[in-house]
């Protein structure tokens, strides 16, 4: 079994002294670290106690070695949607029908209608699928790692067109997109 729990402690932006701290009884920093990087078995009883101190069910801590985990790729920022520095396990509250790899952004400023907070949940389409997706959000890659979030506008065979969210936003045009990655879900604390 492989844990989660740096994945789940960073997305919840906690640091190994504040998951030590609020566990019953109260534990080290290295202690957490050791149990996250596999160089101390997380026992039963250790993965309660964490779950407690990270507010989340303690199955979310494990998870098999055969399993794909869709990855936390992209973050929506004032400038626009930009790549994770290093891409992580996204922590997924229910599974999404369909078939394309899953993955997630992370909204960090209020553009349109997502939140600083929500979390956006995508399905990969290949080029064959693009026509479907017009006047839905989706998420483009761009060459060097970067990422255009937007509603398709238009399409043709080598172009797409996205308005990205928000007002006084310009259309942006990308082309030959290897896939798109369109909106499913979006996760809102409530």
């Amino acid at each position: 079994m492989i844990n989660r729990i740096r994945d789940i402690r960073r997305q919840k932006g906690m640091t190994l002294a504040d998951v030590a701290a609020r566990c019953v009884p109260p534990t080290t920093a290295q202690t957490i670290g050791r149990l996250e990087t596999g160089t101390r078995n997380l026992s039963l009883i250790w993965m309660n106690r964490i779950a407690a101190a990270l507010d989340v069910e303690s199955e979310l801590l494990v998870r098999g070695d055969s399993e794909e985990q869709p990855k936390m790729v992209a973050r929506l920022t004032d400038s626009g949607a930009e790549a994770m520095s290093a891409p992580r396990d996204a922590i997924l509250p229910s599974e999404l029908v369909g078939d394309g790899a899953q993955m997630a952004m992370a909204v960090e400023a209020s553009a349109g209608d997502y939140r600083t907070g929500d979390q956006i949940w995508l399905r990969q389409v290949d080029a064959d699928g693009f026509a479907k997706l017009v006047n839905r959000d989706v998420l483009a890659p761009r060459p060097g790692g970067r990422f255009v979030f937007g509603r398709l506008i238009d399409r043709d065979d080598h172009r797409i067109a996205l308005l990205p969210p928000g007002i006084g936003h310009r259309q942006l045009v990308i082309d030959s997109p290897p896939w798109l990655a369109v909106a499913e879900m979006l996760v809102r604390k409530l």
